[in-house]
């Protein structure tokens, strides 16, 4: 299945694509796709569904995060060895660890905008894998089992605040709007291999990154135990599984982001997002159709 959600933020309502990848309303069946909706047992209630037979939503509303109740974004560095190469470093012996904001979140096309005194923003596609069920200490045989399925994230930094200003990542990861996520849930059921999934970005239509989840240093399965066993992954926790090469802080010379860009990307399977990067201003918030910050997955 590939669910979603549609509409002004704050307002989205559930919905799920049909086999012409249409929106159809799923509104009449449960009033949101939140951490409790999909849990294994909701997910199998909503397999049961006949997309066909519900409301056909029309035009191309927004798209929102396809699920609320994000209590953790968990993202994990250098994770394929030519992206390290390329940035530098490493390739690091045990996964690199770090936490996006929830309030970095928006959705799949949102903007993306570069916060005050930024200088070096850059862009990276990523896998992301959505917890389904509480995981603690799970053995990485296992670790699939716990997974409620897989989307597209776009883990955007700011290279100065994350690596010019001392060793904590977390600063130049959790800007606002630096969390797109979507377009949309895509369960296991249709994506059996997570190691097998092509992925890309361009820049302004001109391709810089591309890639398959194949070359992950440690795969999904192996982050999730391995997650598990420093904090409780709960139903909604999503992780960000690292990026291939093709970054803008490996270019040479670097290329870093710039008011007016777009960047589209995605993953096979899982959709395309895009984005238009947009200039910090002091009263941007206040004309933003959005709620910037993510607010909506608090509620």
């Amino acid at each position: 299945m590939k669910l979603l959600r549609y509409g002004k933020n704050g307002y989205e309502k559930p919905g799920i694509l049909d086999r012409l990848d249409q929106i159809r309303d799923i509104s009449g069946v449960i009033s949101n796709l939140d951490a409790q909706t999909i849990s294994p047992a909701s997910l199998k209630k909503l397999r049961g569904l006949d997309p066909e037979s519900l409301p056909l939503v029309k035009g191309k509303p927004r798209l929102g995060v396809p699920y609320t109740g994000i209590s953790k974004f968990v993202a994990v560095g250098l994770n394929y060895s030519d992206h390290a190469a390329e940035a530098g470093m490493p390739v690091p012996s045990e996964p690199i660890l770090f936490m996006k904001t929830t309030t970095s979140i928006t959705g799949p096309n949102d903007a993306v905008v570069l916060p005050k005194d930024a200088q070096k923003g850059d862009w990276e596609v990523e896998l992301g894998i959505v917890i389904g069920s509480t995981a603690r200490y799970v053995q990485e045989d296992r670790a699939l089992d716990y997974v409620a399925g897989y989307c597209v994230v776009n883990d955007v930094s700011e290279r100065n605040f994350q690596l010019e200003r001392g060793t904590q990542w977390d600063r130049g990861k959790g800007c606002d709007t630096f969390g797109p996520i979507g377009p949309y849930l895509v369960t296991t059921d249709e994506i059996q291999n997570p190691q097998a999934l092509d992925m890309w970005l361009d820049l302004n239509g001109q391709r810089m990154q591309t890639g398959n989840t194949r070359t992950m240093i440690f795969g999904a399965a192996y982050l999730v135990s391995y997650i598990s066993r420093f904090m409780t992954l709960l139903p909604g926790d999503i992780i960000a599984t690292g990026t291939p090469p093709g970054v803008g802080l490996g270019k040479k010379p670097p290329v870093f982001l710039k008011p007016g860009d777009v960047m589209t990307l995605g993953l096979n399977g899982l959709g395309e997002q895009r984005q238009e990067v947009r200039a910090f201003t002091p009263d941007f918030w206040k004309n933003y159709p959005e709620q910037p910050v993510g607010l909506e997955l608090m509620n």
